[in-house]
């Protein structure tokens, strides 16, 4: 018997995000997940190792390596339009958990097991939320990365996205924005 599962994951490099916005430099879903699965272990390195906290670090990291995983069969719903109303993110929120719920059919049982618990992941959890905020820094950063190229199209999505991952009051945040941002902004040549 063949299993779909993930060949369903290898199709995340066709799926891009900003659909809505002119993009200097085009953006899919695996290169996204990737990038909010370093910042996820970054959080929780911080969590752990500067404020002495407690936060699993590998379930933080595999909760960002399925995060996206329903947009396989979805596709990118551009951010405007997944938050316009209660209505229709609550309905994004159904179709998102039943295109999860498809895609965990099309793995052994022993997988599924394994994969659901991070696949759907408890939302009140500390590693979620640091999870969640991974997933916004890699945004900023998307944004910085725009803004540099001249793209102002990205500006009112970076004033948002700052706003709302400091209004988060996460001291794992506050210590990324603090010693990991700055360099965003630099050149290869500044980096060194």
């Amino acid at each position: 018997m063949s299993y779909n599962f993930y060949a369903y994951m290898d199709r995340m490099k066709y799926i891009k995000r900003w659909q809505l916005m002119r993009s200097v430099r085009e953006e899919n879903i695996m290169e996204h997940t990737q990038q909010v699965a370093l910042f996820a272990h970054a959080l929780s390195i911080i969590n752990n190792k500067v404020l002495g906290g407690t936060a699993n670090a590998e379930k933080t990291v595999l909760y960002a390596l399925y995060h996206e995983c329903s947009e396989v069969m979805t596709g990118d719903l551009p951010t405007p339009i997944k938050y316009f109303n209660r209505s229709i993110q609550g309905a994004y929120k159904d179709l998102e958990e039943k295109a999860t719920d498809k895609l965990l059919t099309a793995l052994p049982k022993e997988f599924k097991l394994e994969l659901e618990t991070v696949a759907k992941p408890q939302t009140d959890s500390l590693e979620y939320k640091l999870m969640k905020a991974a997933d916004r820094l890699a945004a900023y950063v998307k944004c910085l990365e725009e803004l540099r190229s001249g793209n102002k199209e990205f500006l009112k999505a970076e004033k948002s996205i700052r706003d709302d991952l400091l209004s988060r009051n996460m001291p794992e945040v506050e210590y990324f924005f603090k010693n990991f941002i700055p360099a965003f902004n630099l050149t290869l040549d500044e980096l060194d």
